[in-house]
């Protein structure tokens, strides 16, 4: 098992280490750390503004969130075991070839991927307010009970996730009736303790940071031991059906779309979509599952936002979020799988871009839904600008900085460093300035003009590249 255990944690700094250097992935965390450490000292004057419950339950929910991002592994696990795009070929497809069962290699899988994030994400921001902390006069309890919490944050995330993925991967109905039973829950405990006390619940290591208490942390601990063992027995890397047979819908796909310029590697991305089941799934547990986690935790801080800023902040997150749907279409695709084709790299990055574009849809649906029933159907047009014009900008940079690999990219050091350093200010204008006057979210629609000349300089670049030997 600890063989296993090595053998792909080193799996995992190869894969990234190669694309671009042992130095660019090692500096990652320090990055974090940097990042962790001078946000510190941002604390007192944040303190000002907002309760500490409230400021804490931000903080937790971040990395909640980070959880739920990561941790569909009944999904991917399944993809990945049975190598269903053929080019991703990993250890943990030697089941059939090793004595070894699929359970034991997709434990080491997860636990693998689980201690990796941890490294990369959790670890240096807990240290960077740990180092922070004796400049601040702050007690060393906080940064350690903090360093606690978040961890139990993360993993609740995460097996919360993985749990529900595990479960949609073995019966899409049954997934349903659980998520109705959750929000049924939720909205009986909000009637009997209120909203807060709801919260307080579902956000336990938030609670726990906040009122510390070893019942509050067993109880974290326990939830968090029954998800995932729920989430193991619930996983199958096998398909429930003995085989899936699907009709030749490329030619007919193509012709719908002929509109488009290289129609038929849109209409490959489509298929790939909807046979791999990653075009729902995804959807579900990368998309609206954390917008609505994030929709949820806002509507508790509209002491401090009117409904329209709320709408505006989630426009700009849901951006943000929507723009990840270009790894989707990446995640699974090898340059390799190309480079023998009469094709450019840029005419592959183009269709997904057209692809992506089509997909766009679904942020806007979630958008007017958050708009009506939070009152704000007049803002919905600001709103879809602003949230469109996000995505598309971030999308560009996305092409620019990482080509079809983003999903690995992004942990190069360099490419991270841009990417927030470019984002970031971009976004706070942009979000300052539609708080100040609604009217100025279409001003965000400019943002496409540079979209597009980082579009054609990405094309470009990766046209240029040299990929021979992969």
């Amino acid at each position: 098992m600890l063989t296993i255990f090595k053998a792909m944690f080193k799996e995992e700094w190869r894969m990234h280490s190669t694309m671009f250097g042992n130095l660019n992935f090692a500096l990652f965390p320090v990055l974090i750390f940097a990042i962790a450490f001078m946000g510190a000292f941002l604390l007192p004057l944040i303190s000002n503004m907002m309760d500490t419950f409230i400021l804490s339950i931000v903080v937790h929910a971040q990395f909640f969130l980070m959880g739920i991002m990561v941790g569909s592994f009944g999904i991917l696990g399944k993809e990945i075991m049975n190598r269903r795009f053929g080019q991703s070929s990993l250890i943990a497809y030697s089941a059939r070839s090793l004595p070894v069962s699929e359970k034991i290699l997709f434990l080491n899988f997860v636990v693998k991927d689980i201690l990796y994030y941890f490294i990369l994400w959790v670890l240096p921001f807990c240290m960077g307010f740990l180092i922070a902390s004796p400049f601040m006069n702050i007690s060393l309890f906080w940064p350690c009970l903090l360093f606690l919490t978040i961890s139990l944050a993360f993993l609740t995330g995460l097996c919360t996730v993985f749990l529900l993925s595990s479960v949609y991967a073995a019966c899409k109905r049954a997934l349903y009736l659980v998520l109705i039973f959750l929000l049924a829950g939720f909205a009986i405990v909000s009637i009997m303790f209120g909203p807060v006390s709801a919260l307080s619940y579902i956000f336990l290591p938030a609670n726990l940071f906040v009122s510390f208490s070893y019942s509050g942390l067993l109880i974290s601990l326990l939830l968090i031991f029954v998800l995932f063992f729920l989430s193991v027995v619930f996983y199958s890397p096998y398909d429930s059906a003995s085989e899936k047979r699907y009709k030749n819908q490329l030619s007919s796909i193509t012709e719908k779309i002929s509109f488009f310029s290289g129609s038929t590697l849109v209409a490959k991305d489509f298929i790939d979509l909807y046979r791999s089941g990653i075009g729902i799934g995804q959807t579900l547990f990368s998309f609206v599952l954390p917008l609505c986690l994030i929709w949820l935790v806002m509507s508790f801080v509209n002491q401090y936002l009117p409904q329209t800023g709320i709408l505006f902040t989630l426009a700009v997150v849901t951006g943000v979020i929507a723009s990840t749907m270009y790894t989707w279409l990446t995640e699974f695709d090898s340059i390799s799988a190309y480079y023998f084709l009469p094709l450019k790299l840029s005419s592959v990055i183009s269709a997904k871009v057209k692809t992506f574009t089509v997909l766009q849809v679904v942020p806007l649906i979630f958008l007017a839904f958050v708009a009506v029933l939070s009152d704000s159907v007049g803002s919905f047009p600001n709103a879809a600008v602003l949230c469109l014009s996000i995505s598309f900008f971030e999308l560009s940079l996305m092409v620019r900085l990482c080509g079809l690999s983003p999903g690995a990219m992004i942990y190069n050091v360099r490419v991270f460093l841009v990417y927030i350093l470019v984002t970031g200010p971009v976004i706070l204008i942009l979000l300052g300035l539609t708080f100040a006057n609604p009217v100025f979210a279409y001003l965000s629609a400019l943002m496409l003009i540079p979209a597009w000349l980082l579009m054609k300089s990405g094309f470009k670049k990766w046209d240029s590249e040299d990929f021979t030997g992969l």
